[in-house]
């Protein structure tokens, strides 16, 4: 397939472009400026509002991975903004110009977040749950409904609520391996809450499978099987290092340090279940946290 592709630069891009380049696809990374003659790119600028049709022309799918980083800083006003306008506003350019396509492709996979649902304690949470109240949810639900003029094409959509992406090159893996190697970490309030989560390999297999799958179509939850509690996530990341992760820091430290994206990303939880990629016939390579969490330290040189 021809697979025209945004965010390829990010955690998630920058492994799915070799995973598809070695199962025979041409990938055209949609850039904001053009980096090298010769390179299978295309030029936009969604904050402009500029799309030539031209670039997607014989296009057989696209994948949309565009967003700014949600939890690169504090969340200010002036921040939350362009975390909602760099998912909304590039997803619905692009959606509008698919639209405008004589011949579309056949698919748009689309990033959102788990994040949909907000905090919900210990519910298991599948593609028909509700959405949340929080900033997050708002975020996701508008980033999804910026993909309708696709779907009103004809065009297959599919939602890709993705958890936490394990990966040895970014992340919320590595972001955290400092502290624990320093062993000054510990569990996040009272531990109990529920992170989804997806090894990058199996995140980046599911996207392939969901460009693949006709049948596959509207939400689909990118997460694990196997959920896990901050407090068991903490004890695995403490002894794949040798490291102690007794220092836990209370809930009210955690918004004093963190403000609003505390209760939206560290004290949330959210329990999913790929209920979709499951009956769709995915099998998970790393389902289970501990061996994924292996895997990745092993991969990446990161355990020592």
């Amino acid at each position: 397939m021809k697979i025209l592709m945004t965010g390829s630069s990010g955690l998630i891009g920058s492994a799915l472009v070799p995973l598809l380049a070695s199962q025979g696809h041409q990938v055209v990374r949609l850039v904001r400026h053009q980096t090298a003659p010769g390179e299978d790119v295309a030029v936009w600028d969604p904050d402009a509002g500029k799309l030539e049709v031209s670039a997607l022309e014989q296009t057989d799918a696209v994948v949309n991975l565009a967003g700014e980083n949600i939890a690169s800083g504090r969340w200010t006003e002036e921040r939350k903004k362009r975390i909602r306008e760099s998912r909304v506003r590039g997803t619905r350019l692009l959606s509008e110009t698919l639209a405008q396509l004589a011949i579309p492709p056949r698919v748009l996979v689309s990033a959102s977040a788990v994040g949909f649902y907000g905090p919900r304690g210990d519910e298991v949470l599948t593609e028909e749950s509700l959405p949340g109240p929080d900033f997050l949810a708002d975020v996701c639900k508008e980033w999804e409904a910026a993909t309708e003029p696709a779907r009103q094409k004809g065009i297959r959509v599919v939602n890709l609520r993705t958890g936490m992406a394990l990966s040895g090159k970014g992340g919320a893996l590595t972001a955290m391996l400092p502290a624990f190697r320093m062993g000054v970490a510990g569990k996040i309030g009272d531990g109990r809450q529920f992170v989804s989560w997806i090894a990058i390999d199996d995140l980046t297999r599911a996207i392939s499978h969901a460009i693949a799958h006709e049948s596959l179509s509207g939400p689909v939850n990118a997460v694990s099987p196997n959920p896990v509690r901050n407090a068991e996530l903490t004890k695995a990341l403490g002894k794949a290092l040798g490291r102690p992760t007794f220092l836990a820091m209370p809930a009210f430290a955690v918004r004093l340090i963190f403000g609003e994206m505390a209760d939206a990303l560290l004290l949330a939880s959210q329990r999913a279940q790929p209920r979709r990629l499951l009956d769709t016939g995915f099998t998970f390579q790393f389902p289970d946290f501990e061996a994924a969490l292996r895997h990745v330290l092993k991969t990446h040189s990161l355990s020592i």
